[in-house]
């Protein structure tokens, strides 16, 4: 092989090489990840807790991100919720259901797609749940169902306030009317903490839409959103577009848009969550708040908050 015949071969792996497409596994393999400048290393995201320094994006995180940001790392208790039958439907369209949760098993290392905890903020217990949007798409099924009504019954036998951390695009379809009836036995749990007069606090997520967003995701206390830019919808934007024939308003099911529509009280960046949601647990259980040194600071924020809450 003479050295023109090299030089031609190396171009043809440099070419190939940069028209190559990244597999998902690759991008979810790789330091690096993407936001609105381009290339990121995950670890610097991670120091910012996942959200993008310079649009303030709040990228998606996993259950114990979330509770490891919001209670401390490791510095709460994970429960084993029960799991009901597999595919209870036999389902099947280009994949199996069977094989489908078992993907998701071991890309999220969950049973399901809800995590259930237990933890302090401003030394009051809260019981606490959460999703995986990895775990097909956060939808709901019975698992999921099961894994929420076990919060509430914790919540209610400890008598701790329950918060809500919302993700997900609605039911599971494989799941059919079992998934559906998780919204009429979510509702009746909530209505179950409500008759024993705890705090039920939903933090939307992005994105929050679907079956979600028309049962559990709003029958909370207090709705807060995890900052403006996160989707709050029940329709796909589109769909209503093709329904009413007009074009729809800019930023249209983004939370800033939603709260001004009255489905949401409150707009908190990540970082802030936990100082806001334990304020307004305290203020719910009329107990008094953490009092921060800048006095003007709190003085402020703790009216918009009271506010809020009554």
């Amino acid at each position: 092989m003479n050295w023109i015949t090299k030089i031609i071969k190396a171009g043809e792996k440099i070419k190939t090489a940069i028209h190559k497409r990244a597999t998902k596994e690759d991008v979810a393999n790789s330091d690096w990840t993407s936001c609105c400048k381009g290339p990121i290393l995950k670890k610097d995201l991670e120091e910012n807790l996942w959200v993008c320094p310079d649009c303030n994006k709040h990228h998606r995180i996993k259950p114990r991100q979330r509770f490891d940001i919001f209670f401390g790392k490791n510095n709460y208790e994970i429960f084993k919720t029960p799991i009901p039958k597999d595919d209870p439907l036999n389902w099947t369209d280009t994949k199996s259901y069977k094989d489908r949760l078992k993907s998701a098993r071991k890309k999220t290392g969950m049973d399901c797609g809800m995590m259930v905890v237990s933890g302090l903020i401003n030394n009051v217990k809260v019981t606490a749940v959460a999703s995986d949007f990895d775990f097909l798409g956060a939808s709901m099924a019975a698992a999921e169902g099961e894994a929420f009504l076990y919060g509430v019954q914790h919540a209610i036998e400890n008598k701790t306030p329950f918060i809500c951390f919302s993700s997900g695009g609605g039911m599971r379809m494989m799941e059919s009317l079992i998934s559906l009836s998780q919204m009429t036995r979510t509702t009746i749990a909530i209505n179950e903490l409500k008759k024993n007069n705890l705090p039920y606090l939903v933090c939307l997520t992005d994105p929050t839409a679907g079956g979600i967003t028309a049962s559990y995701a709003m029958l909370g206390d207090l709705h807060i959103a995890e900052s403006d830019h996160a989707l709050i919808a029940f329709a796909g934007a589109r769909v209503i577009q093709g329904t009413v024939k007009e074009s729809l308003p800019e930023n249209f099911q983004k939370s800033s848009y939603v709260q001004k529509t009255g489905f949401v009280d409150l707009i908190v960046d990540r970082k802030d969550l936990k100082e806001k949601i334990g304020i307004l647990i305290s203020i719910l259980l009329k107990k008094n708040p953490a009092i921060s040194t800048e006095e003007n600071e709190t003085s402020e924020d703790s009216q918009s908050l009271t506010k809020a809450a009554s």
